[in-house]
């Protein structure tokens, strides 16, 4: 029988984890995009093009897993585990730069820049786009170290 990692593809933590990994991004492309002009900063839109990748692959990895979950069979054959750990790394370090390019602009159009870039609540909302692309790459790289954690073990079946 296959050893049981938390978190890997196929198990139920593994869902949880798609699943939040997508709210968030989510939640951050809406609290970009719903009535604000981000096209005229670069990293803003950084942010949006990373969030619209991470989406669909959080979405289709999830519903791999729920399949997993249900019928009980997890598919772990070591060249699928290895591109979904390609995939996690890839994304989750251009998550990052997302969040941090995003919480930086922010932060100056505040500190520095003051009511001339943006008004109070509008660089209210780019600061909660950049928490929730945070907290999606927290999700993003817990998924991508539990999945690096499985691969070495596939190589001994």
């Amino acid at each position: 029988m296959e050893e049981e990692f938390p978190g890997a593809i196929g198990t139920s933590a593994s869902l949880a984890l798609r699943l939040g990994q997508a709210v968030f991004s989510v939640a951050s492309l809406l609290f970009m995009c719903v009535g604000v002009e981000f096209y005229a900063y670069t990293s803003f839109c950084f942010l949006v093009t990373i969030k619209g990748l991470t989406i669909p692959w959080s979405l289709t990895l999830a519903m791999v897993d729920a399949f997993s979950v249900f019928v009980k069979r997890p598919s772990r054959q070591v060249q699928i585990v290895f591109i979904i750990v390609i995939g996690d790394w890839v994304l989750s370090f251009l998550s990052l730069a997302a969040a941090c390019s995003t919480a930086s602009v922010a932060d100056f159009m505040i500190t520095e820049a003051g009511a001339f870039f943006c008004g109070k609540r509008l660089c209210s909302r780019y600061q909660l786009s950049a928490a929730m692309a945070f907290l999606s790459w927290c999700l993003s790289i817990g998924s991508a170290l539990f999945n690096l954690w499985l691969l070495p073990s596939l190589y001994n079946l």
